[in-house]
């Protein structure tokens, strides 16, 4: 039996290293080269996922344990509504806002008998960051039963359905643009 010499494992072990350097070398200039585009990329996923939420919260909106509308209050960057959001039962109150370029909802479980709203605490999660939408990109629209869409103080009884169009940008310096996420639903359990 053959056995390496020491100028053989010395040449095997400087290959080995070698090949070692360069993968290291390739792979962070990778990383550094596609730090960005993989950090944009990671926060739409995460907007597309906060935004799958609120598609499913604001489609089966339905009357509050206190008997309220289904929705509450209606505006371009806020909705209030009520749906079973933890497939439990009982109705929660479910509000959907922007505050700081984050889009929050904030879960209120009813309370006491009669059930009631008011005065309980919010949970409140984040639905998705790097929001950029503004007052000319309003999140929510609202349209009637006829595809009609609703403009100025919004009539909640004529709500039939919501467009959700959520703009996310990881850094408005820098390319690329901004990434449009839309979705519309229709409310499920409105009584007529």
């Amino acid at each position: 039996m053959k056995a390496f010499t020491l100028a053989e494992t010395v040449v095997v072990v400087a290959i080995l290293g070698a090949a070692g350097v360069a993968l290291s070398g390739m792979i962070a200039f990778f990383y550094k080269s596609n730090a960005y585009l993989l950090e944009q990329t990671s926060a739409v996923d995460s907007a597309s996922r906060g935004l799958s939420i609120a598609h499913r919260d604001i489609r089966e909106a339905s009357y509050g344990e206190d008997g309220a509308y289904p929705i509450a209050t209606a505006a371009t960057s806020t909705i209030t509504l009520f749906s079973d959001v933890d497939s439990d039962g009982p109705v929660e109150k479910v509000r959907f806002y922007i505050q700081n370029g984050t889009l929050y909802r904030a879960v209120t479980n009813a309370a006491g008998n009669p059930p009631s709203y008011v005065g309980q605490s919010e949970s409140i999660t984040t639905i998705a960051t790097s929001v950029t939408n503004a007052a000319s990109s309003p999140l929510f629209r609202y349209y009637s039963a006829a595809g009609s869409e609703l403009t100025g103080t919004i009539d909640i009884a004529a709500v039939r359905s919501i467009r959700i169009q959520l703009l996310t940008d990881l850094n408005p310096q820098r390319a690329p643009n901004v990434v449009l996420l839309e979705r519309s639903t229709t409310l499920r359990n409105l009584r007529n």
